[in-house]
């Protein structure tokens, strides 16, 4: 029988997954949990825990990272919604025995948990080196992204995120009450600053890192 600890914040989606779990002849829910708090409280004897990602008090990978000091020897699988390699790379980097979708079928998070319980992996090596690829160049885009940011002054960083939300340049000045002279001003030393030859290039490089967002 595997002993298992659900940690997820959807209280809904947790009972439902706990139900479905204990319908299996040698699965058995002992314990559940809505935050990563509870999960470190859990006293019931646990040998594989299903962790959510997206927790209200802690990122779920630091959670799976202190579940194996309390727990060690223990399996841990994640159940996310989340697709972000940062977050993925951060959980194997954690100890996770592997990843699995929200969207997922029942059958097919009760064969993972199964095959981390067995000792098994849910992914192989090349699949995770690319994963820890991605990772690296989204750290370095987001690094980038914090150093272009640093040389833009507030009001620089308002111009472009009007410009990212399609005003013109006479609405952007009309709606920071500012001179169309002024706003050009401004625009020239965002250029200057991002090593931008156009606008439009500006604004790809600040949706790219982050700089400005885009509904």
């Amino acid at each position: 029988m595997t002993e298992l600890l659900l940690v997820d914040d959807h209280t809904s989606f947790r009972e439902a997954l706990a139900f479905m779990l204990d319908r299996e002849p040698d699965l058995s829910v002992v314990a559940q949990a809505g935050t990563a708090g509870e999960a470190r409280a859990c006293d019931a004897p646990w040998t594989v825990a299903v962790v959510d990602l997206g927790l209200p008090d802690v990122r779920g990978s630091d959670l799976v990272e202190s579940l194996f000091e309390r727990v060690p020897g223990a399996r841990i699988v994640v159940l996310t919604a989340s697709s972000r390699p940062a977050e993925l790379a951060a959980a194997y980097e954690a100890g996770a025995a592997g990843v699995v979708q929200k969207t997922a079928g029942i059958g097919e998070i009760i064969e993972a948990i199964r095959a981390v319980a067995s000792g098994r992996s849910l992914v192989d090596a090349s699949d995770l080196v690319e994963i820890l690829r991605q990772a690296r160049r989204q750290r370095e885009r987001v690094a980038v992204g914090r150093q272009l940011a640093d040389k833009l002054t507030p009001r620089e960083r308002e111009v472009l995120q009007a410009l990212a939300d399609g005003r013109s340049n006479r609405e952007i000045a009309v709606q920071l009450h500012i001179t169309v002279e002024t706003q050009r001003t401004h625009m020239v030393n965002i250029l200057s600053k991002l090593g931008a030859h156009s606008q439009l290039q500006a604004l790809v490089i600040a949706v790219r890192h982050g700089i400005v967002s885009v509904e």
